[in-house]
């Protein structure tokens, strides 16, 4: 019986800490505190509270993210519309090949001509886009 213990003197289950945390503290926060910390814990973007206080009480530091739902939603809508644009440009491209493949030439001039009137409404569309967007990262984005 000695010789089993000595070579197996770990009988199962999980293995012992080298370095144990058995210290434990309590605190008590009012409503008003504990909203507070609640905050800045969703804000921190830990999963674990015991890790954040640890960080509040040894770093002094407390690093938040905050993710703007605004900001999100006008980047997932841009680039939407930039793959769009591509679409646009792929079907220019085919319409081309199309009208001088299907019409005569004055045929096929009388209708590009009225596609780069569209196109010419899609660029000024396209440059009032990138001034929002411009205006948006200066406004919003660079706090």
């Amino acid at each position: 019986m000695e010789i089993q213990e000595k070579r197996n003197p770990h009988k199962g289950g999980r293995h012992p800490k080298k370095d144990p945390a058995i210290h434990r503290y309590s605190i008590s926060l009012n409503e008003v505190e504990n909203a507070r910390f609640l905050t800045l814990f969703e804000t921190s973007g830990m999963h674990v509270m015991a890790h954040f206080i640890k960080v509040c009480v040894f770093q002094k530091v407390i690093k938040t993210v905050k993710i703007d739902k605004a900001a999100m939603d006008y980047y997932m809508r841009l680039t939407t519309l930039y793959g769009q644009f591509r679409a646009v440009g792929v079907n220019y491209n085919q319409l081309v090949k199309i009208f001088y493949r299907n019409f005569s030439e004055k045929q096929a001039s009388a209708h590009l001509y009225k596609l780069e009137k569209q196109t010419i409404e899609l660029a000024v569309l396209s440059k009032k886009i990138i001034e929002l967007t411009q205006e948006f990262e200066i406004n919003y984005l660079k706090k």
